[in-house]
């Protein structure tokens, strides 16, 4: 992996929107190798507007924050045009709480009606139990101060809209935003649109007896997202927490493409498709890690009722391409035979703006709880 992913990420993110110099090849060429180029991108002549959208005090004055009250709708982001949003960063004080779960990110693109994201922030940012944990991973982080990251590129061709919806009923006395673009002339055909859903099962329905020995095709999986349309998969976030003694993660990873009757990837195992293995250490041995493309960043309580595990997966190196459908599922449990809470998030791209998401959950639902049958 290059020492600077991030910097990897967004130098394919603008070559994927036509921004930037085209002066690699050519340098390369000059030269007769190739060989890494002689001068770096940021050494070169760079083709857009950077620009920044903040809570900056209009004032002059220092308070740098929006106030959100309760059941209001802040609107944190808004532009004309083409672009390229490349990097999020929120920081939020909050009495309440459930506040990473209260408040609900959206994002609309190019004038739709209808999110192409909608989540709890808290979720989005990989912190799927309500609780922050210091973390750093390719795409998205978690910092001291409880700072929120997000570094995937979202290109808009028309315009641009970011919402936060308070749905607590306590106010929010400080959401600190700043949100960094790029404005370009225009975005290429083949540019696709960020998506992110929210999704939960709180409980998992367990199944029982005979059926929970195989399981072929996935019927009773978790669905992390289900989607129509061509694009790829970037990753998921997971939290779960225990309703049951044991380990979680029997459960293996099925996604389908492009045919909906059968999974065309098959994993080994909820660990082992998050990059770990061994029950991340088991009972008494588990621990937190974090890395840039996998991580389990939160370990509580390991394999007990009550347990809480914090999960990432990225496939940047390989996004899982689909042409016609796309379904990422796993299962809870060997053959689905627990009924654990999981509270995941699923980023993909894709060729037009999809919002046929599932509704939010209510909220009282996405507050985790031990639920125990």
């Amino acid at each position: 992996m290059s020492a600077n992913p991030r910097r990897d990420f967004m130098k394919g993110a603008l070559a994927a929107a036509g921004i930037g110099a085209a002066a690699s090849s050519t340098v390369q060429a000059q030269a007769g190798t190739t060989a890494a180029p002689l001068v770096p991108d940021y050494a070169r002549a760079l083709h857009y507007r950077s620009l920044k959208q903040s809570s900056y005090d209009r004032t002059g004055g220092n308070r740098d924050s929006w106030n959100i009250p309760g059941g209001g709708v802040k609107e944190v982001f808004l532009a004309e045009g083409a672009g390229v949003i490349s990097h999020i960063w929120f920081t939020i004080a909050a009495n309440s709480e459930h506040h990473l779960k209260e408040l609900v990110l959206r994002a609309y693109w190019d004038g739709n009606a209808r999110p192409s994201v909608e989540t709890p922030i808290g979720d989005f940012f990989g912190l799927n139990l309500a609780a922050y944990r210091i973390y750093e991973s390719r795409y998205l982080a978690c910092s001291p101060g409880k700072s929120l990251n997000c570094y995937f590129a979202m290109p808009y061709r028309s315009g641009a809209r970011l919402t936060v919806t308070n749905e607590g009923k306590q106010g929010v006395g400080a959401f600190y935003s700043n949100i960094d673009y790029m404005a370009v002339p225009s975005i290429p055909d083949d540019a696709l649109y960020f998506h992110a859903q929210y999704r939960q099962a709180a409980p998992c329905t367990a199944v029982t007896g005979e059926a929970a020995k195989l399981n072929l095709l996935g019927g009773s999986n978790y669905v992390f997202v289900e989607t129509r349309g061509r694009g790829h998969l970037m990753g998921v976030t997971l939290g779960v927490l225990e309703n049951a003694d044991g380990w979680w993660g029997e459960g293996d990873d099925m996604i389908f493409v492009d045919d909906e009757t059968k999974p065309l990837i098959n994993g080994t195992g909820s660990e082992d498709y998050f990059l770990g293995s061994w029950d991340f250490g088991g009972r008494d041995g588990a621990q937190p890690f974090g890395h840039q493309m996998y991580g389990a960043p939160l370990i509580s309580n390991a394999e007990r009722t009550g347990g809480r595990y914090c999960c990432y997966r990225w496939h940047g190196d390989n996004p899982v391409t689909f042409e016609r459908y796309l379904k990422h599922t796993i299962e809870h449990g060997h053959a689905n035979d627990r009924g654990d809470n999981f509270f995941s998030v699923a980023y993909w791209y894709q060729s037009a703006p999809y919002t046929d998401f599932p509704a939010m959950p209510p909220l009282e639902t996405r507050i985790p709880q031990v639920r125990i049958a």
